[in-house]
């Protein structure tokens, strides 16, 4: 995960550059700025022939001025314009900020990713910053939080350990939504849960019971080592790919079992694409990596069956 500590130090390394860039840093890129990255893995065990487009938001940190429903928005305007076959939300909805004017409810934010469209639907897995604003939840040691209800309650399906099976031109594929890793970390300011996240990685692939393919929704990337290659493709955010990201370098995200799971395309026994996300957390500042929408294309259009 983004450390602070990491972070102040990479922005340190931006200051010293001069006071324009470390400004562009948190005035233009990070409020202004919006492109489609795309991919187009092939991971073995993904048909060939099986065309998929997949649109991927992670990190949104709804809040004023950073990320205002105005900006939402657009966000929502230029995803249905990729027209998709299935739209994914990688969590981390609410802000991750304190340098706010306004903390944007989950209701209102919620209502504007409604407006996101897609032939097989729009669904969603939560962030630990869901869980981590979420009194209640960290209370009880258990969910749903205020922004899974949220989705919920405006037609977006969320997915804690389970998983959906999906069908395109008579082809099956597999949804598989991961619990937050890091769901409870901060509990010990209210009690102690006896776990930190709310994943079960086991249990969830234990519910596809079909040799059909599977792609994994998991907010943090950190689980990718674990993951089986029964899994096709994993979809991760929650590193906004350090925020500041020099020379292909984000050097806020430390190496964890030898791998720096910052941002874009890894291969391990699955393919592992990580979103930089849109928002920002700890600090409202952002370089080298700007806000995107993440475009995930699997299989070869030319060679579909009709």
């Amino acid at each position: 995960m983004i450390t602070r500590r990491h972070l102040i130090r990479s922005i340190g390394g931006l200051s010293a550059l001069g006071v324009s860039t470390a400004a562009y840093g948190v005035g233009v890129e990070p409020v202004l700025r919006l492109r489609v990255t795309r991919y187009h893995p092939t991971p073995r065990q993904w048909p060939a022939d099986f065309p998929l487009k997949i649109a991927v938001i992670a990190d949104i940190h709804a809040c004023d001025p950073w990320m205002s429903l105005e900006r939402i928005e657009g966000i929502v305007e230029r995803t249905n314009a990729l027209k998709p076959d299935v739209i994914v939300l990688l969590g981390d909805y609410v802000a991750g900020v304190h340098q706010v004017t306004r903390i944007i409810p989950s209701s209102e934010w919620a209502k504007v990713l409604a407006g996101l469209k897609a032939p097989l639907g729009v669904h969603a897995v939560m962030g630990n910053h869901d869980y981590w604003v979420d009194r209640a939840v960290q209370q009880a040691g258990h969910g749903p939080t205020v922004a899974h209800r949220a989705l919920e309650a405006a037609g977006v399906p969320v997915y804690e350990n389970d998983v959906v099976r999906l069908t395109k031109d008579g082809r099956p594929f597999w949804l598989a939504g991961l619990g937050d890793q890091l769901a409870f970390l901060p509990a010990q300011r209210f009690r102690s849960t006896g776990r930190f996240g709310a994943d079960d990685l086991n249990a969830t692939l234990a519910k596809v019971t079909d040799d059909a393919p599977v792609i994994l929704l998991a907010h943090e990337p950190n689980i990718a080592p674990r993951v089986p290659a029964r899994v096709a493709l994993q979809l991760s955010g929650h590193t906004h790919g350090g925020q500041v990201r020099l020379l292909g370098w984000s050097p806020a995200v430390p190496k964890q079992h030898g791998l720096r799971l910052a941002y874009g395309h890894i291969r391990l026994k699955c393919d592992v694409i990580i979103s930089g996300g849109l928002g920002c957390s700890i600090m409202p500042v952002r370089f080298g990596v700007p806000p995107e929408i993440v475009e995930v294309t699997l299989g070869k259009v030319g060679l579909a069956v009709s």
